[in-house]
């Protein structure tokens, strides 16, 4: 099957689909992969690598949609990317249909088959492709936050760690999944008072053994959430339901009594944001802020560190890719797994999830082309 990685157009996006290892992999079954000229330089890969890899570079992104079975992206496509997509193409990138019907349509018009990442699970249930990113994201979100708390970049001018003699930061993470877990581990590492709130007893029991009683676990509630903002000076929303919109946790009057100058980070955002006052922004102009709270709210927040990003989610994805490149929409029968990514095929919306966000009906996939 004939591969195609284009170079990402998303704004301040700079990940790479594969990277020359992972083409080399794939060439060395016989499958030949296009890759558009100068799509990994951003993080080190550039075309003298994939050409020794055994890909064959093409000069635009039209050349890669125009041969390619197989698209393998690191984003959702872009209006002048899905407008190429045909019906006999499968496209396995993250989507994150849920707050974005203008992107489902043109999925759907185009007939082809998108998989998406965000969905794809494993035999225990959980999201293997989702996961590195989550990791990535999750650390950056403390990172991204302990950086805003900067007095000159609107925070509060605290410290996330204090100094002895001066108390540090309290950071409060919503969601215990893998995006609250690295949050915490980082802001723990930098010294900060760290409280995690989640609906799972069980998950918190977890985390409180991971850290040896060192985080505040807590059963979220309005009351805990509403009680442990007065002394948060960052703020990570870090829920998840799976192919769905986030939940909104919390109002804009609820937010309203953080401290003037603290910051929140809307991990969620890519699925419409988990707080009343969260907008998508970008890495070039990363916050806005509402009634004296600082937002962080990156749509894609691991292109911040995106050679090891991109590195994290080629070794993941890998093997789905060979998968698809040996059996097609076959692969799909044959892991049920990946076939929970399958979100739009046919231009039918083949997720159950999905499809209730986006008020569209559900069509289960009948398992392959006729």
């Amino acid at each position: 099957m004939r591969i195609g990685v284009p170079r990402e157009i998303k704004a301040d996006e700079y990940r790479v689909g594969l990277t020359p290892s992972a083409v080399r992999e794939l060439t060395a079954l016989g499958h030949p992969v296009l890759v558009e000229r100068g799509a990994g330089s951003a993080v080190g890969f550039d075309d003298p690598a994939y050409e020794s890899a055994g890909a064959t570079m093409v000069d635009s992104a039209g050349d890669v949609f125009a041969d390619a079975q197989l698209i393998v992206k690191v984003k959702e496509p872009q209006p002048d990317e899905y407008r190429q997509l045909r019906s006999d193409q499968i496209l396995f990138t993250f989507l994150h249909l849920a707050p974005d019907p203008e992107q489902a349509e043109g999925l759907m018009a185009s007939g082809a088959s998108c998989i998406a990442y965000e969905t794809v699970t494993d035999r225990t249930g959980r999201l293997p492709l989702l996961t590195p990113m989550s990791e990535v994201a999750g650390r950056l979100a403390t990172q991204a936050g302990a950086h805003h708390l900067e007095l000159h970049q609107g925070g509060r001018g605290i410290l996330l760690g204090g100094v002895p003699g001066v108390s540090p930061a309290g950071v409060t993470i919503v969601g215990g999944g893998v995006v609250g877990t690295q949050a915490a581990r980082m802001a723990l590492g930098l010294g900060a008072r760290v409280r995690v709130l989640d609906k799972s007893l069980t998950r918190l029991r977890e985390l409180d053994a991971a850290f040896h009683g060192r985080l505040v676990c807590e059963y979220a509630t309005e009351d805990a959430l509403e009680q442990a903002l007065p002394r948060t000076d960052l703020l990570i929303g870090a829920v998840l339901v799976t192919g769905d919109a986030a939940p909104k946790l919390l109002s804009r009057e609820q937010l309203g009594v953080l401290p003037h100058g603290a910051v929140l980070v809307d991990v969620a955002i890519d699925q419409g944001g988990c707080f009343a006052t969260s907008r998508p922004t970008t890495h070039r102009q990363p916050t806005f802020s509402v009634d004296g709270v600082v937002h962080y709210c990156v749509a894609n927040i691991p292109s911040a560190a995106a050679r090891t990003a991109t590195l994290a989610l080629s070794h993941a994805t890998l093997p789905y890719v060979q998968a698809l490149a040996q059996n097609g929409l076959e692969a799909l029968k044959r892991d049920p797994g990946l076939g929970a990514g399958l979100n739009v095929h046919r231009g039918q919306i083949t997720h159950e999830a999905v499809a209730r966000a986006l008020g569209k009906p559900w069509v289960a996939f009948d398992g392959g082309p006729e």
